[in-house]
């Protein structure tokens, strides 16, 4: 008898033949999500949209019309997704788009403090910081919680905490901007309960529900494709524009 049949009838005596081992495939990551980028164009001009009739009713208007007021609590969602969704993109860290960012919102955010001082959307002279500091701190807390470094995760909460008691919409802004970066990243069910809870509550800054209507957009995203160019810096300047214009007919008016 050979060595082979040897083994063989020894396991067949034990009463434990041994089958082949199989290596199972390894269970793949969600892939990030993918939208295409006009249809992040429209996204971001349905916001601008949003938030000049938001303010020409605020400003000018004095709340004259509550549709408007409403529909503008549509704006600062979709601008915070579109944002994140960038941030969200592998070379966002390495190639420096997440810097790039950084600088503009801060450049704009200064010149948008002006007039929005002036419009009186301050308390004590300077609080809180326009919206456009609000998207800062929450690149910048994205950008330390990417280096995935106990260090950083540390600072990114300093962060956090510290600067969401300085600008619009508070915490509940942040939260929402970090749930939206993570389910970008990784669209899965858990994170995507995590965004609603974060988009629900952002009641607590705007005391109603409205920006609830935001979630079909952004859920929608996805599956729809505009083919609209890219306005590149537009937006920017776009933000600290639109308030000067409105100070000025402000005071003038």
């Amino acid at each position: 008898m050979s060595r082979r049949q040897g083994s063989a009838a020894v396991r067949q005596r034990n009463g434990r033949a041994q089958a082949p081992s199989v290596a199972l495939p390894p269970v793949a990551a969600t892939a990030p999500l993918r939208i295409a980028a006009g249809t992040l164009e429209a996204m971001k001009w349905l916001g601008v949209v949003l938030m000049t009739l938001d303010h020409v009713n605020k400003f000018l208007l004095h709340y004259q019309y509550p549709a408007l007021y409403a529909l503008g609590r549509v704006a600062m969602p979709l601008f915070v997704f579109v944002l994140c969704y960038n941030l969200a993109r592998p070379q966002a860290l390495e190639g420096g788009a997440l810097h790039r960012v950084a600088r503009r919102l801060a450049l704009f955010g200064a010149a948008a403090s002006v007039p929005f001082i002036g419009l009186g959307q301050v308390i004590g002279g300077w609080w809180p910081l326009n919206i456009l500091f609000t998207l800062l701190v929450a690149t910048l807390v994205i950008g330390l919680l990417s280096h995935r470094s106990q260090l950083h995760t540390v600072a990114a909460v300093a962060l956090f905490v510290i600067g969401g008691a300085l600008v619009e919409y508070w915490w509940f802004a942040l939260a929402f901007a970090i749930a939206c970066w993570l389910y970008c990243r990784q669209p899965d069910r858990l994170r995507l309960c995590v965004l609603l809870a974060c988009c629900g509550a952002l009641w607590w800054a705007n005391r109603n529900m409205w920006h609830l209507a935001a979630l079909p957009l952004i859920l929608a995203a996805p599956h729809v494709e505009f083919k609209l160019p890219r306005a590149g810096r537009l937006f920017y300047w776009y933000y600290p524009a639109h308030l000067g214009v409105l100070w000025l007919v402000a005071r003038t008016g």
